[in-house]
This record gives C-alpha cells, structure tokens and sequence, in this order.
C-alpha cells in the first residue's frame, strides 16, 4: 500500500493502561505534531476513594477549555459521580456534564475526582502549542 501523505496525523495507537486516576487515553501538543494544540483526552473510572488528578493550582497566560462528560446513555448530562474543580478562590462541585472556559491569567484547580459512580470522560484543550499540561512529565 502506498504511504499516505497525511495519514500520520491521524492517531489510532492510544494509551490503553489505567493508572490511579484513570486512563489518559492521549495528548497531542507541539511535541507530538510540529504546529498541534494542546489537547489531552482522559477517562475517569469509578473509585473505591477519593482522587487528585491535579494537586495544585496554576495560571496560564493563554485559555484553556476543561470539560467532563459522563457516560449515562439515558442522561448524556447526569455526570455520575461529583468532581471539584477551583477558579481562583472559588471550589465547584460538579455533578453534570459540562464545559468550563479558563480565561487567560485566571488560577485554576485543583482538580479532585471526589465520586465516580460510572466512567467520566474528560478532555482539555488549550491554544498555547507548546504547553503539555500540568501532569506532563518533561
């Protein structure tokens, strides 16, 4: 078969192996792809405990989308489970399917996976092309 000349931006070999938190299916960002977003895709699984995914807050000069859906075919909004999440000084506790904008220069998380009755699945976007996330390791 010949090579296809863009068929290398399409991934299909994803991160099968769970670890505390879930399964981080996968990240893209400038260091995968020259020029990609950062874009980081995750499954939750239900916890017998308490979660941090993120322990610290932090601020980024560029905006991040964060969102969390849960996995009820019969209520695509009904999050199943309760997940904390800080802006600045502020905690929210949620407990449906959302999207959350984080504007530029605002301090968000931590992150806290408190309930997960079925899989939650979180993805997070940002347009700084060389930012790899907060628990990337260099």
């Amino acid at each position: 078969m010949a090579q296809s000349q863009f068929g290398k931006y399409i991934v299909t070999d994803l991160n099968k192996v769970a670890d505390s938190r879930g399964t981080r299916v996968y990240c893209m960002h400038g260091g995968v792809f020259e020029g990609a977003p950062y874009v980081d895709c995750a499954w939750f699984w239900p916890q017998p405990r308490e979660v941090t995914v993120v322990d610290k807050g932090h601020v980024h000069d560029f905006g991040e989308v964060v969102t969390f859906f849960g996995s009820n075919p019969e209520d695509p909004t009904d999050l199943g489970g309760e997940i904390e999440f800080w802006l600045e000084e502020e905690k929210h506790t949620i407990t449906r399917s959302c999207v959350i904008f984080v504007p530029p220069g605002i301090r968000h998380c931590p992150l806290i996976l408190k309930r997960l009755d079925r899989p939650v699945f979180h993805f997070s976007t940002a347009t700084d092309r060389n930012y790899r996330g907060p628990h990337e390791t260099e």
